[in-house]
């Protein structure tokens, strides 16, 4: 399994609107940067993904899950573009805020700190168990 990070504005598309997807999850569309798109083409069923409030908030708030493969983006007729869809699986008890992460000194390699603006990211074991040690999971 691996682990990653995707962000949303919430007035957009917030954790509430994905928990009230269910199990059918939805459509991570509309991504137009070329590594964010690979990143997706990369994960597997299952793999973990923080759902992470842009703009607003700045903070990861819930643990979704890939629950269908790489396939071509239903807002767009261009061949390019490919999304994944998630699914949420649970909300963090305590939401990891930005500055939380850039405070944490084993975090400052993170893609999160160091690859802001990219919206589908890559999150290593290590990460992943530290910030969700942080959301208040054990």
């Amino acid at each position: 399994m691996r682990y990653w990070l995707m962000k949303s504005e919430p007035d957009v598309f917030s954790w509430d609107d994905l928990v009230a997807k269910g199990e059918t999850g939805e459509e991570w569309d509309g991504v137009r940067n070329y590594l964010a798109r690979n990143n997706m083409r990369e994960m597997a069923l299952g793999d973990r993904v923080f759902f992470y409030h842009s703009n607003i908030g700045k903070e990861i708030v819930g643990i979704a899950e890939v629950c269908a493969l790489a396939h071509p983006d239903s807002t767009t007729d261009d061949p390019r573009w490919e999304c994944v869809d998630i699914r949420a699986v649970e909300p963090l008890p305590k939401p990891v805020t930005l500055a939380q992460v850039k405070a944490t000194t084993e975090l400052a390699e993170m893609a999160l700190v160091k690859s802001m603006r990219l919206s589908v990211q890559p999150v290593t074991e290590a990460e992943w168990r530290i910030v969700c040690r942080m959301g208040g999971m054990n």
